[in-house]
């Protein structure tokens, strides 16, 4: 089973007149990178919230948006700051004596000066709280989880599909590589006879010629480099985990082989079908960058 770190998960929940509503998505990133945004109320929870999410998710970028509603009907009080306001009131006679002044003081003038009335939040049981938004938060989890698995078996599929394309073009060039030496040996005759007329062909010579040139265009060790890499990268697909830096060092080092291939050789087939095979694992690697 792999994942694809393209995901989105939700869940709502309504509990003690409170409701969480959890939602996350996310997409590819070398690391994991979270983003959380929630009510500062909540803030406390931000270390607890990233621990839990590290049981689902190992890399990807991750936007997670959390609301938070309390219909309780006393959620906060009103508190008098007594003090505060005979410190107020206090002032004010003494600026009516100093100034000779009406001293026209309010209780609805008083009222309106800083901090002399307060909202105060209610306790929190922060215990309480947490369970009840880990429960959310959990939910959104699995549906993301589930989302990514479902798109990590399309990309599967996709990609043994691309593998199974490239050990055919592997296959091209492992039968048309010997075919390309004989076929260099008969030029090579037939050039000779044509210039030197009836003069028999020095057979050694000749044989000297066509194992340079066969030497300079072997590429058996790099066929058997590629074809090794292109089955480990099927069966650690078929493995599943969090395989995506695995297969993407896999997918630089076929790269590699393909290059060395189409360098060295000077047959117009097997550089077409290098191309393809250049081409065909470029795909995979922008496959597989959405693993993870």
């Amino acid at each position: 089973m792999i994942k694809s770190m393209t995901g989105f998960g939700r869940c709502e929940t309504a509990e003690n007149n409170r409701k969480f509503t959890v939602e996350m998505k996310s997409v590819n990133h070398r690391y994991l990178d979270v983003n959380i945004k929630m009510p500062k109320k909540l803030n406390f929870f931000e270390s607890a919230i990233r621990s839990e999410l590290k049981n689902y998710i190992s890399r990807g970028k991750v936007d997670l948006f959390i609301t938070y509603e309390d219909f309780s009907e006393n959620t906060s009080n009103v508190r008098y700051n007594k003090e505060l306001a005979a410190e107020y009131l206090g002032y004010l006679k003494q600026m009516a004596s100093d100034f000779d002044l009406d001293c026209d003081i309010r209780v609805s003038t008083l009222s309106k000066y800083p901090d002399v009335f307060v909202m105060e939040e209610q306790d929190i049981d922060e215990e309480e709280l947490w369970k009840e938004l880990q429960r959310a938060l959990k939910g959104a989890c699995e549906m993301f989880v589930q989302t990514r698995i479902t798109e990590g078996e399309h990309l599967r599929d996709d990609l043994i599909s691309k593998l199974d394309g490239m050990l055919k073009l592997v296959d091209f060039i492992t039968e048309r590589s010997p075919q390309i030496i004989a076929e260099y040996r008969q030029k090579l005759e037939d050039r000779v006879k044509e210039l030197l007329g009836d003069t028999t062909v020095d057979e050694g010579r000749l044989l000297t010629e066509v194992t340079i040139f066969a030497d300079k265009v072997c590429v058996d060790e790099e066929l058997v480099r590629l074809r090794s890499h292109i089955e480990t990268t099927k069966s650690t697909l078929m493995a599943g985990g969090s395989i995506g830096r695995k297969l993407d060092f896999l997918a630089q080092e076929m790269n590699r082989e393909a290059n060395t291939i189409l360098s060295k050789s000077n047959d117009l087939e097997i550089s077409n079908c290098a191309i393809e095979l250049k081409t065909e694992i470029e795909k995979v690697r922008e496959q597989i960058q959405n693993i993870e």
